[in-house]
């Protein structure tokens, strides 16, 4: 059975594609990344429903955004194919930003409105679908962050709001504070960070029923090359269903997050037009609920209590 190609990411969200394409190497294009070569890469993820693109002010030394946006305005009709979602809050060091003597967070209401305004300009857009707030800060204000978020909301350059690796706590606390409401929070989900299956995240997200995005689903390449016991024991599950399922281990990954109640939207980040094929190729595959489990024991070391 096919997974639905679209998912409605919460009640009051947007519609998105049931997986996501990230940019965050985007600069790392074979060739460069220049105008072809990301057309190439949106259209080869349009062809397979994959709408949905993930970027973050940062990526790319702060590049990412533009270089995609320079895509747009040579084929801005693609604009109207595709949900944008993009986040702010982490100051790198980088010669982009010269003020910057460390690397911190910065959420208060002049960064996150100049934020929004630069990726608007660099993304070739008028408006943000859903916007991130890229990482938890001990300095987040919540009342001066909502009245940032709703401003952006207000004029319409914001469409809707969510957060990236935020705990269920600090989830709470910034809701607390809105008029609108989170439509996700995107954090790390594989068979090596099991902590959002057990701490209560993914528990929030089904209770507000909001669909959780994946970032590194693949374990960033630990689970293929890695030589730790867990990846050692989870490979070998991997090896065992590929047989199975007449699939590929990266597609079994992503089947693993597919299969799960909350509905996690996996954000895939590759380079490679083939892998993009292949990694929408999961969408096809529904893991039976014992080779689910098999992979969670693996990743354990243990099987369940």
């Amino acid at each position: 059975m096919s997974i639905p190609m679209r998912v409605k990411m919460a009640p009051s969200g947007p519609e998105v594609s049931r997986m996501a394409y990230g940019l965050w190497r985007l600069m790392a294009v074979p060739g460069g990344a220049g105008v072809q070569q990301v057309l190439e890469r949106i259209q080869t993820c349009l062809d397979h429903g994959i709408t949905t693109f993930d970027h973050a002010d940062i990526y790319g030394g702060y590049q990412c955004e533009a270089a995609f946006g320079a895509a747009l305005r040579a084929h801005p009709g693609l604009r109207q194919k595709m949900e944008l979602v993009t986040k702010c809050g982490i100051m790198l060091v980088n010669p982009a930003r010269p003020h910057n003597r460390l690397k911190h967070y910065d959420y208060s209401r002049q960064h996150i409105v100049e934020s929004v305004e630069n990726s608007l300009r660099n993304l070739a857009t008028d408006h943000i679908d859903v916007l991130l707030l890229h990482r938890p800060s001990p300095m987040l204000d919540p009342d001066e962050v909502a009245e940032a978020l709703q401003q952006l909301v207000g004029q319409g350059k914001v469409r809707h709001l969510g957060v990236s690796n935020f705990t269920p706590s600090q989830f709470d606390m910034l809701a607390s504070r809105l008029t609108v409401p989170l439509v996700t929070n995107q954090v790390e989900l594989h068979p090596l960070r099991l902590e959002a299956f057990q701490d209560g995240t993914l528990d929030q997200c089904m209770r507000a029923r909001i669909s959780p995005m994946a970032w590194s689903p693949l374990a960033g390449g630990r689970l293929a090359t890695g030589q730790g016991e867990a990846e050692t024991r989870v490979r070998a599950v991997l090896a065992e269903l590929a047989r199975q399922y007449g699939a590929d281990q990266e597609q079994l990954l992503l089947a693993w997050l597919l299969r799960h109640p909350s509905q996690i939207i996996p954000v895939v980040g590759t380079n490679r037009l083939e892998r993009i094929t292949s990694a929408a190729g999961a969408l096809s595959l529904e893991m039976e609920l014992q080779d689910w489990f098999a992979v969670w024991s693996a990743a354990l070391g243990s099987e369940v209590p």
